[in-house]
């Protein structure tokens, strides 16, 4: 992994705890990238060092309950929240005109920011992620288990268990690992791997804040396909970034996923689910173009 570079942290307060902000310097519009719900902003530390050399400011963050941003007792986490949380470090940093990239659940968040203000977004750049309620939706096993309502009370009794929740993840980790390239595979199992678990294991962790998030989760993908009208209506360039390799969100959902825009393209790139990490500078050389 390349070092990070230098950074500007800020706390931005929102209705439940504050937000940890990371504004790296550089000329506008700003790139703001987003990470989903079983990791934090650290997944685009391989990335951001070849967008800040490339002179572009660029800002991440981890959304409440996740990675160093506040996980309050009693917080109630939504895909909701998350909108505000966005809406929040857009408003605090001033912005301006921006570049959304969102990654896998963020994708939810992201599209509903671009529809809820488009005169903010100069144009998004979708990593592989979620948005609405397709045939050609396949969810990691361990996001069915606490989406599932008939599942609740298996995957509660789970979640409580470190040793059962331990043995999930790297259960889950195997299906993400599996179909990547010997050199991926090794990065993945020294870098996202070991952040992806940190996240869940060491307290406190984002265990509330994920299990909360997956229950909603075919819900909102429910309410977001009742939006594609919306979706197809919004006139700022999309590029869609998808990782080839990745096993549940395949090459055919991010071709769909561009064709749901009036000014969307579909780039793949050969890497996994994290293709940020896998392939930094083919993902960097696509966000840039």
């Amino acid at each position: 992994m390349t070092a990070v570079p230098p950074f500007v942290p800020h706390s931005v307060r929102t209705r439940q705890g504050n937000i940890h902000v990371r504004d790296f310097e550089g000329a506008g519009p700003a790139f703001v990238m987003m990470h989903g719900f079983p990791d934090n902003q650290g997944i685009y530390d391989d990335l951001i060092p070849h967008l800040v050399r490339a002179g572009r400011r660029t800002v991440t963050f981890d959304f409440l309950g996740f990675g160093a941003s506040d996980k309050p007792a009693g917080a109630a986490y939504s895909f909701a929240q998350q909108l505000e949380d966005l809406e929040a470090v857009v408003e605090t940093l001033d912005l301006g005109e921006l570049v959304l990239v969102p990654h896998d659940s963020s994708g939810l968040v992201a599209i509903n920011f671009a529809v809820a203000h488009p005169q903010k977004v100069q144009s998004l750049c979708i990593l592989n992620s979620a948005f609405d309620d397709t045939p050609l939706n396949v969810w990691p096993e361990m996001i069915v288990l606490f989406a599932e309502p008939g599942l609740k009370a298996l995957a509660l009794a789970i979640a409580q268990s470190p040793i059962q929740f331990g043995w999930l993840l790297d259960w889950q980790r195997l299906g993400f690992e599996t179909p990547l390239p010997p050199h991926q595979k090794a990065h993945f199992k020294a870098f996202m791997a070991p952040l992806i678990g940190d996240n869940f294991i060491r307290q406190p962790g984002s265990g509330p804040a994920f299990v909360q998030l997956a229950a909603q989760f075919y819900d909102e993908l429910r309410r977001n396909t009742a939006r594609l009208p919306l979706v197809a209506a919004l006139n700022m360039r999309v590029k869609v970034v998808w990782g080839e390799y990745d096993p549940y969100l395949g090459p055919a959902l991010g071709r769909e996923r561009a064709s749901r825009f009036k000014h969307g393209s579909f780039h793949p790139v050969p890497a996994g689910h994290w293709l940020q990490s896998d392939e930094p500078e083919l993902v960097a050389r696509e966000l840039l173009s």
